[in-house]
């Protein structure tokens, strides 16, 4: 395996390829690379956000956040539909990550519940028809996070700039790397086979409705950072219901791990170093190879800025609160949502043998 191709493995596969390495000297170079992908991807990161930062300002850092997760994401993963048409599918995305968000946050919170579900549906539809790419966890967080850091003014039109520049660049990118799949299917058929009887569909209405309501709940509550709530649902919603239960208990434990590490490091470090909290955290996602460990590390940065704005005990208490609410209202739903589904297609096959 060439030095090119072991950057382009996951965390897991390059933990798998150290374990499975006999010879010394092999194993250490693969230590090598893994180290230096890790870092290498942090530097990028850090790079992407902080050039939107200096253009756009440091309130639409969130901007190249959202569009290099986009970018990182569409080197590989497809819609399920024809190259070509799935330039259409971005164009669409981003059109709803830049007006959605913000139309969400000139309301309250009932009409932003609504305007909420069918942007993230349009999202669903637009960007996770191949479900086993889950991009719902692009997309949907992206919005989430625009969502959440909301602008106004001058500063949402160099959001909207920034976003633009973004789809561009997630354009190219996907179509020089997915140019050659030999898909047929086309825009159109993303909203042809929209069927509420096929388990893709009513995962689409499911992850829609959980995430929009438990925000709607959050925001009804009068509680700041809605957006955690959602996130977690989205996280737990999966496209395989018996999936949820699992994630559901690693998403609120491991997100306590992550509340009780920042507290340590936030209390012995000194105020000069709060900053490089988030740094630490993205570095423990990368050497993350499963999602417990991410969960951790993720929490850092979340942590980082609300804490500046809430105060640290505020801020734990929230993020473990939003969490542990959207964990366990995500399975009660999928269990609700599953049981009516049975119900009336019991109900229907009675009518139609009848």
């Amino acid at each position: 395996m060439t030095f090119y191709q072991e950057l382009q493995l996951s965390s897991t596969g390059s933990k798998q390829l150290i374990k499975n390495t006999t010879d010394k000297k092999e194993k250490r170079r693969h230590i090598l690379i893994y180290n230096f992908k890790v870092y290498l991807v942090m530097v990028f990161c850090v790079a992407v956000v902080s050039l939107y930062s200096k253009f756009i300002g440091n309130d639409n850092s969130v901007v190249g956040v959202t569009v290099l997760l986009a970018v990182l994401v569409l080197r590989q993963a497809d819609f399920g539909i024809r190259t070509t048409h799935g330039l259409a599918s971005i164009a669409g995305i981003y059109a709803i990550l830049m007006a959605g968000p913000r139309l969400a946050n000139m309301v309250s919170p009932v009409p932003a519940f609504f305007i909420n579900a069918a942007c993230i549906m349009l999202l669903m539809i637009l960007g996770c028809h191949n479900v086993i790419m889950y991009n719902h966890s692009t997309f949907v967080l992206g919005y989430l996070l625009l969502f959440g850091y909301d602008v106004s003014g001058h500063a949402y039109i160099l959001r909207m700039e920034g976003l633009l520049v973004g789809m561009i660049l997630c354009m190219i990118i996907f179509y020089k790397n997915q140019k050659n799949r030999p898909y047929r299917r086309k825009f159109s058929h993303l909203f042809q086979e929209f069927n509420i009887h096929s388990a893709r569909s009513r995962w689409y209405i499911k992850l829609t409705f959980i995430v929009s309501s438990a925000m709607l709940i959050m925001s009804l509550l009068g509680l700041p950072r809605a957006m955690w709530a959602g996130i977690a649902c989205m996280s737990v919603c999966l496209p395989f219901t018996n999936d949820c239960v699992a994630r559901s208990g690693k998403r609120w434990m491991f997100n306590i791990v992550g509340c009780l590490l920042f507290i340590v490091l936030y209390t012995v470090l000194p105020k000069s170093m709060y900053a490089y909290i988030g740094i630490i955290g993205g570095i423990g996602v990368g050497y993350s190879a499963g999602y417990s460990w991410q969960t951790v590390f993720n929490t850092f940065g979340a942590l980082s800025i609300a804490s500046g704005l809430f105060g640290m005990p505020y801020a734990v208490a929230l993020r473990i609160g939003a969490n542990l609410f959207g964990s366990v209202y995500t399975v009660l739903c999928n269990k609700l949502f599953d049981k009516a589904h049975a119900y009336f297609h019991s109900t229907d096959l009675k009518t139609t043998l009848s």
